[in-house]
């Protein structure tokens, strides 16, 4: 059943062009926020590192992981402020590699109790398919069809790159955030030079959140919405964590039609962070999958120029 599984989820992938999202899904979107939108580049104030890792559904042969890496800055100008940043991501899924490298810039505005960031972000993608894998695993489906001897399946690895850009807005306060981007504005076309070709569609992008203290001041309530969809497919989240004294946290969500989300992670000291998140499968995939890890490390600090010291804080997560 999970080589079937496998099977058919490269299918869907690889016949013609390809209909499905392309965006990496992560877990704890909240704590790289310039992975899905460029306006959020500068937005704690402070020079932030973000790393994430994802092995996705355990269990399944080849369901594949994923890696982010994120370095994003505040920028001052006179009396302009201004955000500039990097976003690298690579996806493995089954005989695919998905890559991307981007370049961010925002421009912040104060406006009203927070301020607005417009955004902009310009790069290259990149998918590789693995196809030297295929013909040394040769699989049959049904009783007349091989797999390997398809000649519509590259035989050999093929790699494909195309210019890549997106757009977005973020306004923040102190207590509350919003964003909205537009990824893959130029629609690009990966062709693989065979009759097989990625077809990336635009990718709308909404996040939240909020923060509320309770009755004693150490506690933090911090609920999130996700929304990402393609005009084809959609993807929300929505969920909530608790944090005590800027140090621990804890929270849980609910992916719709696909898992419920646990998490935890701490700030461990000099403004660097660990968290951890499982998915437990609510689909059928529970029957072939017992979950998906993922963890996050980040860290953030403020070097100030002028003077001859560093100084550490820890990160502002709104």
């Amino acid at each position: 059943m999970k080589k079937k599984l496998g099977i058919f989820l490269f299918l869907t992938f690889i016949s013609g062009a390809v209909f499905s999202q392309f965006d990496a899904r992560f877990s704890q979107y909240m704590f790289n926020n310039t992975a899905h939108n460029p306006a959020a580049v500068g937005e704690s104030g402070m020079i932030d590192l973000a790393l994430q890792h994802r092995l996705n559904w355990v269990g399944i042969p080849n369901a594949g992981n994923t890696t982010a890496l994120s370095l994003n800055s505040p920028l001052k100008m006179e009396n302009s402020l201004h955000g500039l940043g990097l976003s690298v991501t690579m996806d493995e899924f089954g005989f695919l590699i998905n890559q991307s490298f981007h370049v961010q810039y925002a421009y912040k505005k104060r406006l009203g109790e927070g301020v607005l960031s417009l955004g902009l972000q310009a790069g290259f993608v990149s998918v590789t398919f693995t196809g030297d894998s295929v013909a040394n695993h040769p699989i049959t489906i049904g009783e007349f069809h091989n797999i390997s001897s398809d000649p519509e399946i590259p035989t050999t690895s093929v790699v494909g790159n195309e210019f890549d850009a997106g757009v977005g807005v973020w306004y923040a306060t102190k207590n509350w955030y919003s964003g909205l981007s537009y990824l893959h504005l130029n629609q690009p076309t990966i062709d693989w030079g065979t009759n097989s070709q990625v077809d990336l569609f635009g990718m709308i992008n909404f996040t939240a959140g909020y923060q509320q203290k309770l009755l004693n001041p150490k506690y933090e309530l911090k609920p999130s919405l996700f929304l990402r969809s393609d005009f084809r497919s959609f993807q929300i989240e929505m969920g909530s964590r608790l944090e005590y004294d800027n140090k621990f946290w804890g929270g849980m969500a609910y992916r719709l039609q696909d898992a419920v989300v646990v998490m935890a992670g701490m700030n461990i000291a000099g403004g660097l962070s660990l968290g951890y998140a499982f998915d437990i499968p609510a689909n059928r995939l529970i029957t072939s999958s017992w979950g998906s890890h993922e963890l996050v490390l980040s860290y953030s600090f403020e070097y100030v120029f002028t003077k001859s010291k560093t100084k550490y804080k820890s990160i502002r997560i709104l």
